[in-house]
């Protein structure tokens, strides 16, 4: 008779000491998941959002959530065939990279998939998002902010003045170009001028069946393993 795969024990040798216990009770946490859901679904984040990733928790409480700590969950699924923790698991963990999460769940992959096709909620762009679009403000006055915001104005690089007490632009003012990499500065002014850029929304990559052990890509793409995965990532379940 084979040895079932799920009594081999896992070693965290290698990891370090600290946070050891929460790395091995995450393990158990998501073994536990893979024994008593039907699915599992490997999903990326476009604009990564805490708040809009809870609000989706929230709506799914019928559900599990993990996002962060990809190599500790590379562990616990497997990473090869040899040490999965259940058949085609490692097909998984070779998704497990970048701001990706897993989902457990019961739902049918056509209801996950249903759901978050339509979940797609606009932000304040940070540092780095790239512009949607050009942004130019006109000349005049800015009556929506008070007088002892215009130094704030003009440090950000507007050219503003005030004008009787009123925060005024002496002229227009591009604060940005479509497709070029925003500056500090530069998503600082599209917040206060209340301009969302950034996108989040969640993609289905993939989806695992317990009950058959087959594994679905849905993304069309074969992802290898990235070794240097930064072990730093925020835990979220």
């Amino acid at each position: 008779m084979p040895k079932s795969k799920r009594d081999k024990k896992v070693s965290l040798t290698k990891t370090a000491k600290k946070g050891l216990e929460s790395k091995q009770k995450l393990i158990e946490e998501l073994r536990s998941c893979v024994d008593t859901y039907k699915h599992l679904f490997i999903f990326s984040v476009a604009n990564m959002r805490n708040n809009k990733l809870k609000d989706i928790r929230t709506a799914w409480k019928h559900s599990r959530f993990f996002f962060g700590k990809n190599k500790v969950m590379i562990v616990a699924l497997g990473k090869g065939e040899t040490d999965e923790y259940r058949d085609n698991l490692c097909k998984v963990s070779k998704q497990l990279r970048g701001e990706v999460g897993v989902l457990f769940t019961n739902k049918t992959p056509e209801d996950v998939q249903e759901y978050f096709r339509h979940f797609q909620e606009t932000d304040y762009a940070r540092s780095g998002n790239q512009a949607q679009m050009d942004v130019t403000l006109d000349a005049g006055p800015l009556q929506q902010f008070t007088h002892s915001m215009e130094p704030q104005l003009r440090q950000l690089g507007l050219p503003t003045a005030l004008k009787k007490g009123v925060v005024t632009l002496l002229q227009d003012y591009q604060v940005c170009k479509e497709g070029e990499p925003l500056t500090p500065e530069q998503a600082r002014v599209l917040k206060l001028f209340g301009i969302e850029m950034a996108e989040f929304k969640v993609q289905i990559k993939s989806v695992w069946n317990s009950e058959t052990g087959e594994f679905l890509n849905l993304s069309g793409t074969e992802e290898p393993m990235q070794e240097d995965e930064d072990e730093d990532d925020d835990d979220a379940e």
